[in-house]
């Protein structure tokens, strides 16, 4: 009786201060939002940077009070919710259905799990029980404080195996052999029937960082009387206690044994309060992605929305490793090739799901679906694996141009060419200086600049370079008309970049750990919104007001923990050195004599001058509201490109410089695809076409 008592005194202590501390720190978070809120009032320009970011709002998203759980029917809401989990598993054995996934997502939408709004909140308070989100806190308290105690808990552990083997030898008669055995698979398979819900509920969804802040405080708390529990334990019965610790280590063992074949499984003992027996009883579960953070690929999201997926690896001439992606149409004689832009991936092109997706758009209207990837991420695939950082970053746009592009054009040459071949075999009697197919480009702010260097040193060399048209989305290349903090940072960069480039070879995020502290600051910045308005006007200051959705960036899977894409000390020189010529030009070298090794020339080629050389349609695009690369700089790409007779058209909208990639734009995708569709087969691919589908045909009614 006293010790139940005592159970039940240290159970509401526990929870109350659970409560006060939760609520201390949520008031301490509503304070910084607060706070952050007053700062953006007094910010000049915040209305034209915040107006295109939907939802934000000066206060954080909604939660109700907390009330201790000791207050649901007298007891531990966490113990009455694993008593009435027992009952259940002991009876029946099956599986409990649970509704389970990310409230703030719906068919379509492959976006970063967006905040959870008033409604979404009441919606899940709705749709789950207390009971079934304080399970999973438990079971993370658990797992964290099993490995962390378990080289004090195998020492404490030693007299009790001595006991235990003594025990066993005196009574091995009267067992039954494998008996425990048997007893140990009938608690795993009690526990089975819950294991898959309860890991999917653990990383289903992406936790911030104030949300692990919470789970940490727990965890104190919980270790803290976890201490007192088995101190009160021990004093009111102690041969209770321990024939109990007996059972437990040994049990504990064999889990601990097992743990060796699964990627990270726990024993978590847990009691009943108001039960006849409070002894802990073992379950055990398993937990993948422990850390809870997005790192989907684009991989992921393709394959999420039911569209085929196909991944090329492409090795260029300098041995880096690229990701080309795909969506494959194989018998499609038209293709288009997506290029990203600095700090971006693949994922940009598909980040707004079905309806907003440049690629999905793409492989929708017909077209085979390639998307590229620069050189450039923190894994550094390259076919030297012990490449060092400093080799592995030296480069420039000029490799970007003449290394990345033709490798990825050339394989996607390759693919298309073998497999045409395969389903088309009148292929043969097309000529030789006719490729099968028309691949188109669209490329966004480097990647533009990139493509059209690489069409310019193609035709140079006299190499075919297999493009029909080229739609530029905001191209790089030229930098004179640009905000003050640009200039500033342009001269500064040239001024201490004898000194950076020995010390810092590229500018990324090098350890596991702020990489995921980046990745769920994302998520903080859209739960508590006032916070993230006043990162994203500060950023936007600092890109000289460009009102882009920089904080819902941040959010992107592709800046994740395991990797993440980067930028060269060398591309960032390159861009400070053609704002300092106002040319689009190649990488200067540093010397007249270097530059005159690499293009036979004292000074880097000027690209604008070699334009003429551009025998395909372009298509540029510029935003009003695009202070990265403003209007002023495509339009001297138009007028370049005009006045050389290059079939060039210009078009401008209301964009920021982000919106052309990571913003569902429906107007752009219309003007995207009708470029596209400008495309035509030549008329022996419309004559083979045609044969094609009439051979189809003719299959379909024989």
């Amino acid at each position: 009786m006293m010790q139940r008592v005592v159970d039940n005194i240290i159970a509401v202590t526990k929870e109350s201060v659970k409560t006060f501390t939760y609520e201390s720190l949520n008031n301490i978070v509503r304070l910084i939002n607060g706070v952050s809120a007053l700062l953006l009032t007094f910010l000049p320009g915040k209305a034209n940077i915040l107006e295109g970011i939907h939802g934000w709002e000066l206060r954080p998203t909604f939660r109700g009070p907390r009330f201790p759980r000791w207050m649901e029917n007298g007891v531990s809401s966490f113990n009455h919710f694993i008593h009435e989990l027992s009952v259940d598993s002991d009876s029946d054995g099956s599986s409990l259905d649970y509704p389970y996934g990310d409230e703030g997502s719906s068919d379509g939408d492959t976006s970063p799990g967006s905040p959870l709004s008033q409604s979404s909140r009441v919606s899940r308070a709705s749709s789950f029980s207390r009971n079934d989100r304080h399970w999973m806190g438990w079971m993370w308290i658990r797992y964290i404080f099993f490995w962390i105690l378990l080289p004090a808990r195998f020492l404490l552990g030693i007299p009790v195996r001595i006991f235990q083997s003594s025990y066993s030898r005196s009574s091995n008669g009267s067992s039954a052999p494998g008996s425990s055995q048997v007893l140990q698979a009938q608690a795993i398979n009690r526990m089975q029937t819950l294991k898959d819900h309860i890991v999917h509920r653990t990383t289903d969804r992406r936790r911030g960082v104030i949300e692990d802040l919470h789970l940490a405080i727990e965890i104190f708390i919980e270790a803290i009387f976890d201490v007192v529990h088995k101190a009160a334990h021990f004093i009111l019965s102690p041969s209770e206690a321990f024939k109990t610790l007996s059972g437990w280590y040994s049990l504990s063992s064999s889990g601990a044994q097992d743990s060796h074949d699964s990627d990270s499984e726990v024993s978590v003992p847990t009691a009943t309060l108001g039960d006849n027996d409070p002894a802990p009883k073992e379950r055990n579960t398993s937990f993948q992605q422990s850390l809870n953070t997005d790192a989907r690929t684009c991989q992921d999201v393709i394959t999420e929305l039911g569209y085929p997926y196909e991944a090329i690896h492409v090795i260029t001439s300098d041995g880096y490793v690229l990701l080309l992606e795909r969506l494959p149409r194989r018998d499609s004689r038209k293709a288009v090739y997506l290029q990203h832009g600095i700090l971006d991936s693949s994922m940009g092109w598909v980040s707004n799901g079905v309806v907003g997706s440049p690629a999905f758009a793409a492989y929708d209207q017909g077209y085979d679906v390639f998307l590229g990837n620069f050189r450039g991420l923190v894994s550094r695939e390259h076919v030297n694996k012990n490449i060092s950082s400093r080799q592995y970053w030296q480069y420039s746009i000029n490799e970007h141009a003449t290394q990345d592009i033709p490798a990825m054009i050339e394989k996607i040459h390759q693919v298309k060419t073998a497999e045409l071949k395969l389903s088309q075999p009148d292929l043969e009697e097309e000529t030789n200086d006719e490729q099968p197919y028309k691949l188109c480009a669209i490329c966004h702010s480097l990647g533009g600049a990139a493509i059209l260097m690489y069409v310019v040193t193609q035709r140079i060399e006299e190499r075919p370079h297999r493009l029909s048209r080229l739609v530029l989305l905001s191209p790089a290349g030229f930098h004179g008309d640009s905000s003050l903090m640009f200039t500033v940072v342009e001269h500064v960069f040239l001024l201490l970049a004898p000194i950076l480039a020995p010390l810092v070879p590229g500018f990324y995020i090098p350890t596991r750990f702020f990489r995921m502290l980046l990745n769920k600051l994302a998520r903080d910045f859209h739960n508590y919104p006032a916070v993230g308005g006043l990162v994203q006007t500060l950023m936007s200051y600092f890109v000289g007001g460009d009102s882009s959705n920089w904080v819902g960036v941040l959010g992107i899977p592709h800046y994740n923990m395991n990797d993440m894409p980067g930028v060269s000390f060398q591309v960032a020189l390159h861009l400070a050195q053609m704002k300092r010529a106002g040319q689009f030009r190649m990488f200067d070298y540093g010397s007249a004599s270097a530059n005159m090794e690499v293009y036979g020339s004292t000074e880097p080629l000027d690209l604008g001058e070699y334009y003429g050389l551009i025998d395909v349609p372009v298509d540029l695009v510029a935003g009003r509201k695009d202070k990265v690369i403003r209007p002023s700089m495509v339009r001297k790409h138009y007028k370049l490109m005009n006045d050389a007779g290059v079939d060039v058209s210009y078009s401008e909208f209301e964009y920021a410089h982000l919106d052309f990639t990571f913003s569902h734009r429906e107007e752009l995708l219309a003007y995207v695809m009708s470029r596209l569709l400008l495309v035509e087969p030549s008329p022996n691919q419309q004559s083979s076409q045609k044969a094609l589908r009439l051979k189809k045909k003719g299959q379909v009614n024989s």
